[in-house]
């Protein structure tokens, strides 16, 4: 107890002083000792000591909080919030339609929050550059979200479905029936990937195809469940959402590839109308697009993102003179901060979202090595800024011996 109490005093004498407190121990495991008999004999050590200070079990102004895990005592410092919902795959898998914008992203977020295998479909209508982006939100999503299960990425060609929607359906009804073609797309990919439901961004009401009386003409289509996490949220909810998960930067940069947009969309559909404009519909457009998705590891996504780009050098420690830069999310950084870098006088936080726009306000003369937990994206952007003329960066990776210097080909 003299221990346990040394320790206490250590971390948290200095905050008792004119101050109410209150003790509170957790155990695991096979101990002699009780909670209670642990939080009695500390908090009247405490209380001896600081004469100032006094008891209040409801509400105190500081919490002595420690946990004892069989032989080893841990004095609790500070609380996180986890994410909540269930244990990664606590659930079963489910198929994301992701376009990359706001409400995507943070369904999404949602779908991995609840416990759900999480992959991704996309549908291409804005050619190779669109695609890119996509699969860098993605990535970014299950670096941070569920790095821990093999998820895919799968591309669906359909520009020429949206062709045959342009020249086959009438105005008013195009957005209603390019929904329900995504999801029949959807279904067939899910069946590959043997997913029983798909998650969307929708949203009640925020769009025309949105209305209720148009999600239930879209969801005919669907054999499968269609979840909406997003279904009664409002936009600025969901860009709060997606500004807290690390996805605002990456969205609101994703220009809206909507091909097909209506001047008068119809916001009640009915169904002998779509079945009408429908049948005009070559549904061998829709066949070949699914039959040429494009399957892929989410982790082979960062080679599509870097390839073309220069070879990165990847180093173990820095060098003196050189600055290393985190670039990644604060929240990652405040859950898990950098170790110590004896060699490094100094380090920057840029998240990657923001390193392009202020790597060129940094000093041309210094060498600067970007550092992320996984290394893929500090590859990715050093990447980047190689290509595009920036010789002082390279690559920080803490898992590399420090005597190796290494050329990672993106």
């Amino acid at each position: 107890m003299e221990g346990i109490l040394a320790l206490a005093d250590r971390y948290y004498g200095a905050r008792l002083p004119g101050h109410s407190f209150a003790v509170r121990c957790k155990r695991m495991g096979k101990q002699e000792l009780k909670s209670v008999d642990v939080e009695r004999v500390i908090g009247s050590g405490l209380n001896l000591k600081y004469e100032s200070a006094f008891v209040k079990l409801k509400n105190p102004d500081v919490t002595v909080a420690m946990e004892i895990r069989e032989d080893q005592l841990y004095m609790v410092k500070q609380h996180h919030a986890g994410l909540g919902g269930y244990p990664l795959g606590g659930q079963e898998a489910v198929l994301s339609l992701i376009s990359g914008g706001f409400d995507s992203a943070v369904s999404s977020f949602h779908a991995i929050k609840r416990g759900l295998v999480t992959h991704y479909c996309f549908f291409n209508l804005g050619g190779k550059a669109h695609e890119l982006a996509v699969k860098e939100v993605a990535l970014y999503l299950w670096m941070k979200y569920h790095a821990s299960h093999r998820v895919k990425f799968v591309s669906v060609p359909f520009e020429g479905v949206v062709e045959e929607i342009l020249s086959q359906v009438d105005d008013s009804q195009m957005g209603v029936v390019l929904k329900r073609m995504m999801l029949r797309a959807a279904n067939g990919v899910a069946e590959r990937l043997n997913v029983k439901a798909l998650v969307t961004g929708e949203s009640v009401s925020q769009v025309s195809s949105q209305t209720l009386a148009n999600l239930n003409i879209i969801d005919d289509v669907s054999e499968l469940l269609v979840l909406r996490p997003l279904c009664t949220a409002d936009k600025q909810t969901i860009i709060d959402t997606a500004r807290s998960i690390g996805t605002e930067e990456f969205s609101k940069h994703i220009p809206e590839y909507c091909a097909v947009i209506s001047k008068n969309p119809t916001t009640k559909a009915k169904p002998e109308r779509i079945a009408e404009e429908e049948s005009r519909f070559d549904f061998s457009k829709l066949d070949a697009a699914i039959a040429t998705a494009g399957f892929q590891l989410i982790t082979e996504v960062v080679d599509d993102l870097g390839s073309g780009l220069a070879e990165v050098k990847v180093v173990g420690a820095p060098d003196d003179g050189q600055v290393v830069i985190d670039i990644r999310h604060p929240s990652e950084i405040e859950l898990s901060p950098m170790p110590d870098l004896a060699d490094a006088p100094e380090v920057l936080e840029i998240p990657f979202y923001q390193l392009r726009a202020r790597f060129e306000h940094l000093n041309p003369d210094t060498q600067y090595l970007l550092y992320c937990d996984q290394g893929m994206m500090s590859r990715l952007h050093s990447a980047h800024l190689d290509d595009e003329g920036f010789a002082n960066v390279a690559v920080l990776d803490l898992r590399v011996k420090p005597e190796a210097s290494v050329s990672a080909a993106r």
